[in-house]
């Protein structure tokens, strides 16, 4: 069996629904296999990663942008006192941390008061420690995700109230 021929197998192989075929010829063995599931690779817009239910079982609130707006952008909610809170979120992927070391204290707890430019947290990419800084003023009132475990790229961090 020639190069040529074989990728034509391939080929025939790909349009079938042929699982595995293997051929035997004059010492020489051949198996092509097709991938049991088809990959989807799926991009998908901040806006839309937002829009997907959460994985983890942390209750998640509403999420607001940062930056002001007016109240006819603000989604409808039926508790007011979750109106008013604003999102930090994650700025890339990678392993959440609230301390610079787990025998320091958390950088920020629930009810501090933060500044702009305060650091928040610490997120670890790629052997790198990225200071979070906080780019609002506010309390904290709740902190979504747990020390030392993976976050995603626009995951909410913290719930602030201005």
């Amino acid at each position: 069996m020639d190069f040529k021929q074989i990728q034509e197998l391939i080929k025939l192989i790909n349009k079938s629904n042929i699982g595995e075929v293997t051929i035997e010829e004059k010492g020489f063995r051949l198996t092509v296999k097709q991938k049991e599931e088809p990959v989807h690779q799926v991009i998908a817009s901040p806006a839309q990663i937002h829009n997907l239910p959460a994985v983890t079982s942390i209750p998640q609130a509403p999420v607001h942008p940062s930056a002001p707006s007016s109240a006819s952008d603000k989604p409808k909610t039926d508790t007011a006192a979750t109106d008013n809170l604003i999102t930090i979120k994650s700025p890339m992927i990678g392993t959440f941390y609230r301390s610079s070391s787990p025998d320091k204290a958390p950088f920020i707890n629930v009810g501090d008061e933060i500044e702009v430019g305060k650091v928040v947290c610490i997120i670890e990419a790629m052997k790198l420690f990225n200071e979070i800084e906080s780019e609002i003023r506010g309390r904290i009132v709740k902190v979504l995700a747990e020390d030392a475990s993976p976050v995603e790229y626009d995951q909410p961090l913290f719930l602030v109230e201005p």
